[in-house]
């Protein structure tokens, strides 16, 4: 029996893009070929480290997250271009997974970033891996921009979150995109998890960084419909963009198979939900991969 190749799009959603771990598994397990990845923000981080072949080291990690751990990954840039630098997350990758060459991959590989002079969308499929999912990931206000080959890139999401078209040359049998910013199902579920206690063993530079993003998550927690915080701004913003944009590729580009995970099964910076995350991205894809073999 002819094993389908595909081409897989993988979409932007933050913490949501764990999910993709879950997708690709299942996509795998059910017999397809992986042979080309295009991805925007979470997206393009998920796909490239699976064109790597370290993607069960990369799960495995994140699903060991917890709270404190995730805030131990962020570095204050101490600036007005972002809240975070994200260097210390793109060293920590390149430690786990090692850097590689985007033409050296054994998969085809893009990263669509934003231009921020131009405004126009980037494909960043050749060079270093991981400048291309940092100029990927730099998320307006949360992550400085990424400066990279003489410009200055912004999240790929704020161009094109589900970038479909990036693939149309491919030679596979099938598309196969994943939007992660569909309609919501039922009431959002937000883990709130405990606060971090001060065991005397952290540095005074970790304390401050738990203590700026407690403050941030409290401002979240206490906002209002009339007085929203300043993260629910930011998220709010973002979602705004990447939906209308999102729903638009998916009608423009029309791929053979979407599988949808709800926009509200987590916030954007939740990354210590990784096993839900995954557990949902296997969920999804089961049931539509049902759908569409019975056809």
């Amino acid at each position: 029996m002819h094993r389908q190749t595909i081409s897989l799009v993988l979409g932007s959603g933050g913490a949501r893009g764990l999910a993709h771990i879950g997708v690709i598994e299942r996509l795998v397990a059910s017999g397809y070929e992986i042979r080309s990845i295009a991805g925007s923000s979470m997206g393009a981080l998920i796909g490239g480290i699976y064109a790597t072949g370290k993607l069960d080291a990369y799960a495995g990690w994140v699903g060991a997250l917890e709270r404190r751990d995730v805030l131990g990954l962020l570095d204050l840039s101490f600036g007005r271009n972002g809240l975070f630098k994200g260097e210390r997350i793109i060293d920590t990758l390149r430690t786990l997974i090692g850097d590689q060459d985007i033409e050296d991959l054994p998969i085809k590989f893009t990263a669509v970033a934003t231009d921020m002079e131009s405004e126009q969308e980037v494909r960043l499929n050749d060079g270093p891996l991981f400048d291309a999912i940092r100029a990927s990931i730099a998320i307006p206000s949360i992550f400085t921009p990424h400066a990279y080959r003489g410009r200055q890139y912004l999240d790929g999401s704020l161009v094109n979150p589900i970038p479909i078209s990036a693939t149309l040359d491919d030679d596979t049998d099938l598309t196969v995109a994943v939007n992660l910013s569909a309609r919501p199902d039922g009431p959002i579920k937000v883990d709130v998890p405990r606060r971090i206690a001060d065991n005397g063993h952290r540095s005074e530079y970790r304390q401050g960084i738990a203590k700026f993003v407690d403050d941030l998550r409290q401002r979240l927690d206490r906002a209002t419909e009339s007085t929203p915080g300043m993260m629910d701004v930011i998220a709010k913003s973002i979602n705004i963009v990447t939906n209308a944009l999102a729903q638009a590729q998916i009608a423009n580009f029309t791929p053979d198979i979407v599988i949808e995970i709800p926009r509200n099964i987590c916030t954007f910076y939740e990354f210590h939900r990784a096993r839900e995350m995954i557990e949902i991205g296997r969920r999804h894809t089961d049931e539509v991969l049902k759908r569409f073999h019975d056809g």
